[in-house]
């Protein structure tokens, strides 16, 4: 998967974020759990075209950290809007399980560009 469709993965999840926003109850608990999930489950994709936009390696991870964090939040939300049945589990597994592949495909690639910089000082250590 290219950057720009992963990018174009991370815009799809938070419209898909933002329309089961829309599903939560309008309680006390429904309206915290939706101010604090529309944030976490949004700003990856932001923060996501922000990092294709880096200067250096050391920004591009710094970045995809943030997007990490962000996915994980969302998934523990994700988590707890389903353990307490405020949407139906069926209707949010398939959100969860996209959170979850985003977060993993995320993290490797933190991990290849860690590896990557590592190997050029190597070299450049090596010279």
């Amino acid at each position: 998967m290219n950057k720009d469709e992963l990018r174009e993965r991370m815009t799809d999840f938070a419209v898909r974020i933002i329309k089961m926003v829309d599903t939560l109850p309008s309680s006390i608990s429904g309206n915290a759990v939706a101010r604090q999930i529309i944030r976490s489950g949004t700003s990856p994709s932001a923060n996501y075209r922000a990092a294709c936009l880096a200067k250096s390696d050391k920004d591009f991870i710094n970045k995809l950290k943030m997007v990490e964090e962000e996915l994980d939040e969302t998934c523990h939300w994700l988590d707890i809007i389903m353990r307490s049945q405020m949407v139906k589990e069926s209707r949010l597994r398939p959100l969860h399980q996209e959170c979850c592949e985003l977060l993993n495909i995320i993290a490797k690639s933190i991990v290849t560009t860690k590896t990557r910089m590592n190997a050029n000082e190597m070299v450049k250590s090596n010279k």
